[in-house]
């Protein structure tokens, strides 16, 4: 199966009150462990690259490692997407290079210029056929290039939203209801607020809503790193039960990135502390992957509810 866009799978998981993960990659051995995961749990299934990931990996070898995952699993609808996108050219750069959806983060401007800016992605998106994400309220938290102070973070105004998709005409929207990026998500309780997640659902019924800084930092992949040589105290992510709701209350897209560096590191780290005369990387790079597959089998089967939705 090509490459698809997001579109039919947003539909289907709206309608049957699922949703699907996005997952952040940067090498071959995660595209791997993902599909494998994918394979086997019969699930549709994101793949998407912040701008960090693209600098790192180069676009060519990502895209030929996407191609590669299609063909390897030709019954799994795969979109590859740009997450965060910072700017118009990386958006268009990513549209020019085969991406089949785009993020365009226009968060940290005022409403404004976060529309305009928007526009101008959806306008160059949609005139070749690539769906655009765009994001509304502002994430608590470290990813990449991404760094919002606690202070600095707010919540999506339900009305707001309303507003910006009809002026914009994005086709998903990610909003900001209490995630946050990277491993040290909260400090207390956990609490995310589905009374707005509902609020924009009955304003904006038809738009798919994605959640950012969702990992769930699982705490025995934290306790696998710092027994062999971590030093990750207190990182703290979305429970799985929060995750599940949240699925089940209209998101249609959650993404993924620090608990796929916490499966990986956990691994490595493991083969490092009891096996030191290891050098060779498939030595350490195998269990990784494993560990990555184990980690979004997790996420698609007793989370996300996408098992068996290709």
């Amino acid at each position: 199966m090509p490459l698809v866009t997001t579109k039919e799978m947003f539909k289907k998981a709206m309608e049957e009150h699922y949703a699907i993960g996005a997952f952040n990659v940067n090498n071959m051995e995660i595209i791997q462990g993902i599909i494998d995961a994918a394979k086997e749990e019969n699930s549709p299934v994101i793949l998407q690259a912040s701008s960090g990931a693209i600098k790192y990996a180069r676009i060519n070898y990502l895209m030929k490692m996407v191609q590669a995952a299609c063909e390897e699993a030709p019954n799994i609808p795969i979109a590859i997407h740009l997450d965060h996108g910072p700017d118009f050219e990386t958006c268009k750069m990513c549209i020019d290079a085969g991406f089949t959806s785009v993020m365009i983060d226009g968060s940290k401007y005022d409403f404004e210029e976060n529309i305009a800016l928007t526009k101008k992605v959806v306008e160059y998106a949609h005139e070749r056929g690539v769906v655009v994400e765009a994001e509304l309220g502002k994430l608590a938290g470290i990813e990449d290039d991404v760094n919002v102070s606690d202070a600095d973070a707010m919540y999506t105004d339900p009305l707001q939203a309303k507003e910006f998709v009809e002026r914009t005409g994005c086709d998903s929207l990610a909003i900001a209801i209490g995630t946050s990026h990277g491993a040290y998500k909260f400090k207390g309780e956990a609490k995310l607020r589905f009374d707005i997640l509902a609020k924009v659902k009955e304003l904006i019924p038809n738009t798919p809503i994605v959640l950012h800084g969702a990992s769930t930092v699982i705490p025995e992949l934290v306790e696998m790193c710092n027994k062999y040589g971590a030093d990750i105290p207190g990182a703290k992510g979305v429970p799985d039960e929060m995750l599940n709701e949240a699925s089940k209350k209209g998101v249609s897209k959650i993404n993924v990135d620090t608990d796929l560096r916490l499966a990986m590191t956990a691994q490595i780290r493991k083969v490092f502390a009891e096996e030191p005369q290891a050098f060779d990387p498939r030595k350490y790079l195998t269990p990784a992957r494993e560990e990555i597959k184990k980690t979004v089998q997790h996420k698609m089967k007793d989370v996300f509810l996408s098992s068996n939705k290709a």
